[in-house]
């Protein structure tokens, strides 16, 4: 087995449970959950409805209009029938001739009825999943950073594209349909039995066939459309990270295992997918058997009836016409219990993001922070990802006004982690962090974040202008201010070389920049941000060592009055810096600036001289 990027091997990737008790079904999928709650889910999806309540009751009445129609047809052919006397052998035109005219004129109105009601219920579908889209979308924004750090962004994504389109397909295909299903059938059964009980006794005969074919066919394809759908947001997955990485896939040559986990996936795909098509495909078919034999026993108790009790040809067509009309509406409801299935399987999967646990929110009274002076205190803080695996521990300091914090340690000791506490990505699990002596849970969030000006280490770019990248963080900001920023971050040079200078538009994956230029378009980012706070996240690691020269400079300038807490691997970058913290599995080993720390020939001169050559101190 080959190892996936997550370090797990395809033996290890199983297609997750969405709670509950196991469904029917057989072979490889036949151990996925049925919906956790599928009453809870169909009355969920029944209040996304209430706000197109007055479309809602417009559609259900011109869906009566449509199974009035429905049932009055086959009523009115018998009566056209009986307009001919067998034992004179004529017809009676002065009766024929309105009824063919009403019978022409319903049809007509039928036809029109129906387009009307479906284009509104259509409208309804379309209008739904822009909201829930917008809905799902504006939820992700609320999400804490831990969902994205376990959640896939190819699932996310099949979510809220395959998952909102399911779900509206569903409502455009059943919604209108059933209503009209249902209403004819209680139409047309009131008719029969006024008409003929006998006859109608029969039609009813087909009615246990279609509850046991549905529940049989449903029971086993539930469980396939809930692993397609599971399925088909692996694949997207995967297809996002593979093209995202594309580049170190080629580079470790990983063409082929990337190609052969796809092939798997899709396989699994294609099993679910056809498992699910067959047994839903089986319904119709077995229902026109159900519906040809109800169709022969009316034909045989009709033809009985009409030598034995006088039954008149026209009643007896009447009652053909309804054994087939009769069963459409019990294969739509029928064939309905399939759709459903996948769309609960669908809006399952949108529920379950929309109901997450979003950040923490701002306590009641919460501050608006002004006039930031930038005094930060750790005290006593401890931090977990998974609340078991401790990350950070008593990690205790303070960084007043103006000061330059250093944060030096080994990867993966916790040095992002303290400044992803401190702009509150996450919350600790004990002790306070204070900002200008205010815990910082006492804070707005986004009054706290706009004390902060955050460089990291893989720059981040939007689609947009040069322009526009340069002032996502000040919408207000002039081009002199974006040209001046530009500038002071060395990025200024490159820009004026490209076709378009600052009006140049970038992608979010663009190969036009190197990855040093994007990060000098991130630090002129931050230089125009001008917050009271700066985070460097080893900000100048993608540049050359002139370019770095260059931007510490310019950074010495950025940082002069301002509280700054630079990541660093490069301990050159950090000399000057007015506190350095030492991080090392989650703790402080040592603190203090530069010549304190090598003098204590600890740690920290430790790591100088493995950056060097000889004892630091010569």
């Amino acid at each position: 087995m080959f190892p996936r990027m997550d370090g797990t091997t395809m033996a290890q990737i199983e297609i997750p449970r969405l709670g509950g008790q196991r469904a029917g079904g057989a072979g490889r999928f036949g151990n996925l959950a049925k919906p956790k709650d599928r009453k809870g889910t169909l009355r969920r999806l029944s209040r996304l409805f209430l706000p197109f309540r007055r479309t809602l009751v417009l559609a259900a009445l011109l869906s009566t209009l449509t199974a009035a129609f429905t049932v009055a047809i086959p009523f009115l052919i018998g009566k056209v029938f009986n307009t001919f006397v067998p034992t004179d052998r004529i017809v009676d035109t002065t009766v024929l001739y309105p009824l063919l005219l009403t019978l022409l004129g319903f049809y007509l109105a039928n036809a029109l009825v129906n387009i009307l009601s479906h284009s509104s219920i259509l409208r309804i579908s379309q209008k739904l999943v822009r909201n829930l889209r917008s809905q799902f979308f504006a939820k992700l924004q609320r999400l804490p950073l831990a969902f994205f750090d376990t959640t896939g962004t190819g699932d996310t994504m099949s979510r809220i594209v395959n998952d909102v389109d399911l779900i509206s397909q569903s409502i455009a295909a059943t919604a209108i349909q059933l209503l009209e299903s249902l209403l004819t059938l209680v139409g047309s059964l009131a008719v029969m039995f006024l008409l003929n009980v006998p006859l109608s006794l029969s039609v009813l005969g087909c009615i246990p066939f279609v509850f046991i074919l549905t529940h049989f066919i449903a029971r086993k394809s539930r469980s396939y459309f809930v692993a397609q759908q599971q399925s088909l947001g692996k694949i997207n997955s995967l297809v996002e990270e593979s093209i995202q990485n594309l580049r170190i896939i080629k580079a470790f040559s990983k063409e082929e295992d990337i190609d052969t986990e796809f092939s798997l996936l899709n396989d699994r795909l294609r099993e679910s997918g056809t498992s699910a098509q067959i047994y839903s495909g089986l319904l119709m078919p077995l229902m026109n058997v159900v519906n040809n034999f109800t169709f022969a026993v009316v034909a045989i108790v009709s033809g009985v009836l009409s030598t034995k009790e006088g039954l008149l040809i026209g009643t007896a067509i009447t009652f053909l016409t309804y054994s087939k009309r009769f069963a459409t509406p019990l294969n739509q409801i029928a064939s309905m219990f399939n759709t459903i299935q996948s769309a609960l399987a669908g809006a399952e999967r949108v529920f379950e993001v929309l109901d997450r646990a979003e950040e923490r929110p701002d306590d009641n009274g919460a501050l608006e922070l002004t006039h930031i002076q930038g005094d930060v205190e750790f005290n006593q803080v401890d931090f977990s990802y998974d609340k078991r695996t401790p990350v950070l521990s008593d990690i205790s300091f303070t960084a007043h006004r103006g000061q330059v914090i250093a944060l030096v340690g080994e990867t993966g000791s916790g040095k992002t982690t303290i400044v992803n506490l401190l702009t509150r990505f996450y919350d600790a699990d004990r002790g306070v962090i204070t900002l200008d002596g205010i815990p910082i849970q006492q804070i707005r969030r986004k009054s706290l974040r706009k004390c902060f000006t955050v460089v990291l280490q893989e720059s981040c770019l939007f689609s947009a202008t040069i322009a526009e990248s340069i002032r996502y963080g000040k919408p207000e900001a002039t081009d002199e201010e974006v040209i001046k920023a530009a500038r002071l971050a060395h990025a200024d040079q490159f820009i004026q070389k490209l076709p378009k200078g600052y009006q140049t538009e970038i992608a979010i994956n663009t190969q036009s920049l190197s990855q040093g230029e994007r990060q000098l378009l991130a630090i002129a980012r931050a230089v125009l941000s001008d917050s009271p706070i700066l985070i460097l996240d080893e900000a100048t690691s993608s540049v050359d060592t002139k370019t770095e020269k260059d931007i510490q400079k310019a950074l010495t300038t950025l940082m002069a009055g301002r509280t700054s807490f630079l990541i660093a691997h490069r301990l050159s970058t950090i000399k000057d810096a007015d506190q350095i913290l030492v991080i090392s599995q989650g703790r402080i080993c040592e603190m203090g600036n530069h010549e304190t720390l090598l003098a204590r020939k600890g740690a920290y001169y430790e790591m100088v001289r493995s950056q060097g050559a000889g004892d630091p101190q010569n």
